[in-house]
């Protein structure tokens, strides 16, 4: 094999690697320097909240794309943990409007930073690129991920081809 192909190959090894390595580090247990555990899927929750004051459980579902029940169940996690409030709404009283407690705020609040120090590894790594190579990579990577996004809908592990 010839060192052009040899170094496509090691883009896409390496690529791979990354995109694991991010995903374990992402879905890694985290406190963030409060007195509990947040899982993944409840600092996202946390973040969502943060994002949308007030919001209900109806809307937070539809915004993550899961249903009311997983919703449910998440936020009755993070009330125990003292990181959610969860107030029946005054303009619909068969429901509940969600807000963050300070010690919710407070993770929240690290876990930006969390990302803004994941950032800012990425944006060191490439402080000394032209605007071409920006471009470029900018182009590379945005193409890479609509079509493994389209390979993710649309590959059938069943299939015989």
């Amino acid at each position: 094999m010839n060192k052009f192909v040899d170094n496509k190959h090691q883009i896409a090894d390496n690529s791979l690697k990354l995109a694991l390595a991010l995903v374990d580090l992402d879905k890694k247990t985290r406190n963030y320097k409060t007195d509990v555990p947040i899982f993944y899927s409840e600092i996202h929750v946390i973040m969502t909240i943060a994002e949308h004051p007030g919001i209900h459980v109806g809307g937070l579902a539809d915004i993550l794309g899961v249903t009311k029940g997983s919703v449910s169940e998440i936020l009755k996690k993070l009330e125990r943990k003292g990181l959610v409030l969860k107030e029946v709404d005054n303009l619909n009283l068969s429901r509940y409007s969600l807000s963050l407690t300070e010690k919710g705020k407070k993770a929240h609040s690290n876990h930006m930073h969390y990302h803004d120090v994941v950032n800012s590894i990425v944006e060191d790594e490439l402080q000394n690129a032209s605007e071409h190579e920006l471009e470029f990579l900018s182009n590379f990577l945005s193409s890479l991920m609509n079509k493994v996004k389209f390979f993710s809908e649309n590959f059938d592990e069943s299939s015989d081809s």
